[in-house]
């Protein structure tokens, strides 16, 4: 079966590496891909907007079935436009997508169904932002109502920040939309909590924690992802309970209430706080990092789950998973999130030999003339399944250190929660 992916992340390496893996995969395309799915895959540049010339690309090359990595397509109805003429895809409908493209829809699924959240206002102007201060303690979250690639989101600890926050927001830094969501800030630990699901059911897919933040010790501003492990020991059983029914639950209701059933991967970000699973946002898709932590652990044939879920038959698979642990570290730009460099070259790749247990996902990377070159600010992803997350973390940054980089940096300190308690 010939199978496609869309995106160009260290999501999609991983992604696109599992379903290299399945025998049911007979030839793999990437639209646009990376220097890393290169090596496994069939790179496509198609603009991702012109639904119509990669459906054209889809039936050119007799693609049976396309997995949509990233939210942008998502949101914007890549899924639905696909499925009108007929192709198996893996990802939400444009209904759906909104639990990612708007935070505002989400906090009003919250309040329709009791969904636990922290205390919020959908603000649309500098006044509703006023109201909110007056009415509840610093430090408060800031975050732009549409799709920010991570970068949407502040915690702000005086009021001027958040007026200011609030302010590039109304005027437009974020294109996706002019208004804002203002919550009270929950102290607590996040995790993630990831599902598989179609329209008659849902399943577990795996566990994992974020490192969001861009510097050692969790300081600097918010990125896309500095690294990621999995499980999250957080998450036992009794908090998975809650999850599944006061959170997963009502919101699936809600959307078949609507007509509007979800297929494909569902994110659920958690701040845990006494032991009590609060919603902070949906992903309507894999992770990324942490998709490149909880794939190498998955057991059960990738390409089967998708095929299954795809068309509504995910009740008859299993999902199994190994007893390993797994850690991924993100080699970045000098300058994310802000200004970096692109097009700097990545030598020292090649001349690794990853162990069985170990895999470099590639994420800003693209190949010029066969030479391997930077390409984003998040570059590459280092993963290592054992047993140990310490000893995890240490065989990354040895591979790291092999790498030699010069205008990378990463962050040293991934895991140090789990690690401590360990």
């Amino acid at each position: 079966m010939n199978i496609a992916i869309i995106g160009s992340g260290g999501r999609e390496h991983a992604i696109c590496q599992k379903i290299y893996e399945s025998p049911l995969s007979k030839k793999i395309y990437c639209i646009p891909g990376n220097a890393g799915t290169a090596k496994i895959a069939v790179n496509l540049s198609i603009n991702l907007n012109n639904f119509k010339k990669v459906l054209q690309v889809i039936k050119f090359y007799k693609i049976k079935l396309v997995i949509i990595g990233p939210e942008e397509p998502l949101v914007n109805g890549l899924s639905d436009f696909l499925r009108k003429h007929r192709i198996k895809v893996f990802g939400p409908n444009k209904y759906a997508a909104k639990l990612e493209g708007s935070k505002s829809f989400v906090k009003y699924i919250c309040r329709k169904k009791n969904i636990p959240t922290a205390k919020f206002k959908i603000c649309k102007n500098k006044n509703d932002v006023i109201q909110f201060l007056k009415k509840n303690k610093l430090p408060l979250v800031v975050k732009a109502d549409g799709l920010a690639a991570g970068k949407g989101v502040a915690i702000c600890n005086t009021k001027n920040q958040v007026l200011d926050f609030s302010n590039t927001i109304f005027k437009g830094k974020y294109k996706s939309s002019k208004k804002l969501v203002l919550e009270e800030y929950l102290d607590g630990e996040e995790a993630s909590y990831f599902l598989v699901v179609d329209k008659e059911t849902f399943k577990f897919f795996g566990t994992a924690q974020d490192h969001k933040r861009v510097y050692v010790n969790d300081k600097g501003p918010n990125t896309g992802g500095m690294g990621a492990y999995s499980p999250a020991p957080l998450i036992t059983k009794k908090i998975e309970n809650k999850i599944i029914n006061k959170i997963v639950k009502p919101t699936l209701d809600y959307l078949k209430s609507k007509k509007k059933f979800y297929n494909g991967f569902l994110y659920v970000g958690l701040m845990i706080k006494n032991n009590e699973p609060y919603l902070i946002e949906y992903n309507v898709r894999m992770g990324d990092p942490e998709c490149q932590v909880i794939l190498p652990r998955l057991k059960t044939d990738f390409v089967k789950i998708i095929l299954k879920t795809a068309e509504n038959k995910l009740k008859r698979i299993k999902i199994n998973w190994n007893k390993f642990k797994s850690m991924t570290i993100v080699i970045c730009s000098k300058g994310y999130p802000g200004k970096y460099q692109n097009q700097i070259k990545i030598k020292n790749l090649e001349k690794l030999n990853l162990k069985r247990n170990e895999f470099i996902f590639h994420a800003g990377t693209i190949l010029l003339n066969k030479i391997l070159f930077s390409n984003g600010g998040r570059v590459l992803n280092i993963t290592t399944l054992g047993n140990n997350f310490l000893l995890i973390r240490k065989n990354i940054i040895r591979l790291i250190k092999k790498i030699n980089w010069k205008n990378g940096f990463f962050r040293k300190d991934i895991g140090w929660r789990v690690i401590k308690k360990q």
